[in-house]
């Protein structure tokens, strides 16, 4: 399997390559547009849909890419990778497979980790049947600090020694948690979960009711980047740990990999609004097993990366060839043009979703 045939430098390209792909493998193929947003050149945006095998059967997979836009480009190859190399012809006959490409359209067509209202997507799914959103206290007396006024050494230092006396505060898994957890009150602040469903939110529950609906078994992916060691998929798991459903994601893909990974050796965050979780709220009293994977990048050097990701956001003057240089080295952080790094992520990433087949075929 050629990395080149699998990985795409736009979003427009990795969608026209998805529903070949798809085209070709005879899928069961929808698309929902976007009804306000377009790509940068005025092309439609959409989530595309390619449904493979038995629509009724009983166990059936969800896997997902793009839910933070630019690391939509690992998970859209694996996808399509998993569909150029016969995947579908592979499958049982009492099964299926859903995959959901480019949740978030938006972030993947204009190279940003949020949705069209900077809304991390994967912050949104939190159950708003419930009161307010999740409080995350300490975001509180940090954001101001944490907003770049300028991008330069200087302020990256000064945001960098905020966090330094923050850490020596409460510790480095505190100052983890408190970054990555989500957080509700600032629309222009980093893992803001939104004040309401985002429309790919939405639309993913459109998704699962119409594709899932006889499902009583369900292996779920949702393809990442960044956290772990350069090239090396890490797990995070959102079953319970010490439940049956984790201890079959850990047969699955290792017991080694999924119980007791440390996020860049730190204690998981408090984290909120999942995809995951989402997802399994729809799904009621029916079972879903799987995990989040990332693939690894710049580790703990994402934090610049993301705070630069917010700094774009917010400049509309900025000069072009600016922009363009920095957006690279951000794209590079996320989904490195490097092709080694290219070619193990997508080996590794069909190897784990055969996994995760052979695990629901056996289940």
């Amino acid at each position: 399997m050629e990395y080149f045939n699998c990985f795409s430098g736009s979003y427009t390209c990795a969608r026209a390559k998805f529903l070949k792909a798809a085209a070709v493998a005879k899928g069961d193929v929808r698309s929902f547009i976007h009804p306000d947003k377009k790509t940068p050149d005025g092309e439609p945006l959409a989530i595309d849909v390619a449904c493979f095998g038995d629509r009724k059967a009983g166990r059936q997979a969800l896997f997902i890419s793009g839910t933070h836009g630019q690391e939509g480009f690992s998970g859209s190859a694996v996808q399509i990778g998993w569909m150029i190399d016969g995947g579908p012809a592979k499958l049982p006959a009492d099964m299926g497979v859903v995959l959901v490409h480019g949740l978030n359209p938006y972030g993947f067509a204009h190279f940003t980790r949020t949705t069209e209202n900077n809304v991390d997507l994967n912050r949104n799914f939190i159950d708003r049947t419930t009161g307010a959103a999740p409080a995350n206290p300490h975001y509180e007396t940090l954001h101001d600090t944490l907003k770049i006024q300028h991008w330069t050494d200087a302020e990256n230092a000064r945001v960098d020694a905020a966090m330094g006396k923050f850490t020596e505060a409460h510790g480095r898994d505190a100052l983890f948690d408190t970054l990555a957890r989500g957080q509700y009150l600032h629309p222009d602040g980093l893992m803001y979960g939104g004040k309401d469903r985002e429309w790919s939110n939405k639309t993913l529950e459109t998704i699962v009711k119409e594709t899932l609906v006889g499902a009583d078994k369900v292996a779920f992916i949702d393809w990442h980047t960044g956290i772990g060691d350069y090239g090396k998929p890490f797990f995070l798991c959102f079953n319970e740990a010490g439940s049956p459903l984790f201890a079959k994601a850990c047969d699955w893909w290792g017991k080694d990999n999924v119980d007791g990974v440390r996020p860049h050796g730190m204690e998981r965050p408090n984290y909120t609004g999942l995809v995951f979780h989402g997802v399994q709220r729809l799904l009621g009293n029916r079972q879903m097993c799987g995990a989040v994977i990332e693939f690894g990048t710049r580790g703990i050097g994402m934090r610049r990366v993301l705070r630069l990701d917010q700094w774009l956001r917010r400049q509309s003057g900025l000069d072009p060839d600016m922009r363009a240089g920095l957006q690279a080295d951000m794209m590079d952080a996320f989904c490195p043009f490097d092709g080694q790094w290219r070619k193990d992520t997508l080996d590794s990433g069909l190897k784990l979703t055969d996994q995760a087949l052979a695990g629901l075929a056996a289940w």
